[in-house]
């Protein structure tokens, strides 16, 4: 199973130009009837011998959530499928109906009122809260950026500024190149390189040495390489003062935490419940995603628990207090703000914004147990 984190970005134009199309209003109930949910019933068995036993009797119902996955699942979406297993939402009133990916953004579901609930992305929500989307941040499912710079170990390429003059595989996406640029001139390098618009092909072109360098998720398909017997080199973000940001967030529409405040607690609280599972037990959290989801990791069986150590191991599951989910504003300043001052964030008339965006309204922990 090989995708591209970057196959998980939204084009901003894409987002906008959906949110701009299909917007019914706040709260619509006459939005067409979603999918049906991929997950199984939450009175399913658990495998989490950590995570509490499923209650036989649900809480006083609050309410329906329908949730929009943003690709096929996967370790960012642990969490979800650990707390429906152990029957939490049930048990908090929520009846959750997950949405599987199709071809329209979750943000996207969430402004036109067909979906509540839905997987973003620090830099997918500013784009998208920018073009005029009613969506924000209530959680952050991974507290840091798992993206990496990626060569080939027999590759003569030992830092970023040595990346001038090569050759980058990429997915097409606005931010992508500013953002090499960044880390390149940081390091003491011109910022000048070839790019290559691969999509998901990228990862094989640099197996193949057809081109330099990629951004690979560390989480995923460096893990993945690495259970394929292929060396990468890899230059964290970070470490070339590029701002940290939350690579996975849960994201709601505005417009109906505003109107179902109870119930989007309620939701909010048994996700983190199940996130902090995948944080505390990642073997038995991997388990429940694969059990919840027959076949979907066939193809690579032992890559779902290994993204799980991963995360969790890695300290990307909880903040430094050991919070799951909790928010900052200089993070959310410091990395959509880099995306305000390069020019990348447009308005809902697709024209660049002029002043910067009110970054604290883009998160909130108010929903937050």
């Amino acid at each position: 199973m090989s995708r591209s984190h970057f196959d998980r970005f939204r084009s901003p134009f894409l987002v906008a130009f959906l949110v701009a199309g299909c917007s019914t209003g706040a709260g619509a109930s006459t939005s067409p009837s979603p999918a049906p949910p991929t997950s199984v019933p939450s009175a399913a068995p658990s495998t989490a011998t950590s995570a509490a036993p499923s209650s036989a009797t649900s809480a006083a119902p609050l309410g329906s959530v329908r949730f929009a996955l943003d690709w096929t699942p996967n370790t960012n979406h642990t969490g979800i499928y650990v707390a429906q297993a152990n029957g939490w939402y049930a048990g908090s009133g929520v009846e959750l109906e997950i949405l599987p990916y199709g071809t329209t953004p979750p943000e996207a579901l969430m402004a036109a009122g067909q979906a509540e609930c839905g997987i973003s992305f620090q830099d997918a929500l500013t784009f998208a809260a920018a073009g005029g989307a009613p969506v924000v941040s209530v959680m952050a499912i991974l507290q840091h950026t798992a993206q990496e710079i990626a060569v080939l170990d027999s590759s003569t390429i030992t830092r970023p500024r040595e990346l001038d003059g090569k050759t980058y595989a990429g997915f097409g996406y606005p931010n992508e190149e500013p953002t090499l640029k960044s880390v390149i001139k940081e390091d003491g390098g011109e910022g000048t390189f070839t790019t290559v618009t691969l999509d998901t092909a990228a990862y094989e072109a640099l197996y193949a040495k057809r081109a330099d360098f990629v951004i690979t998720f560390a989480a995923w398909e460096g893990i993945e390489a690495e259970q394929r017997g292929i060396e990468l080199r890899t230059f964290q973000f970070d470490d070339y003062g590029f701002p940290d940001f939350y690579q996975v967030v849960l994201a709601c529409d505005s417009r109906w935490l505003a109107s179902h405040a109870d119930l989007a607690r309620a939701f909010v609280g048994a996700t983190a419940r199940g996130f902090e599972v995948a944080a505390d037990d990642p073997d038995d959290a991997a388990a429940i995603l694969v059990a919840q989801n027959p076949g979907v990791f066939d193809g690579a069986p032992e890559l779902p628990v290994a993204s799980q150590r991963f995360l969790a191991s890695g300290g990307y599951l909880r903040d430094a207090s050991g919070e799951v989910g909790r928010q900052t504003l200089a993070q959310w300043q410091g990395y959509s703000g880099f995306l305000f001052d390069q020019g990348l964030l447009t308005g809902p008339d697709g024209k660049p914004l002029a002043a910067a965006p009110d970054y604290a309204a883009l998160f909130t922990n108010d929903y937050l147990p």
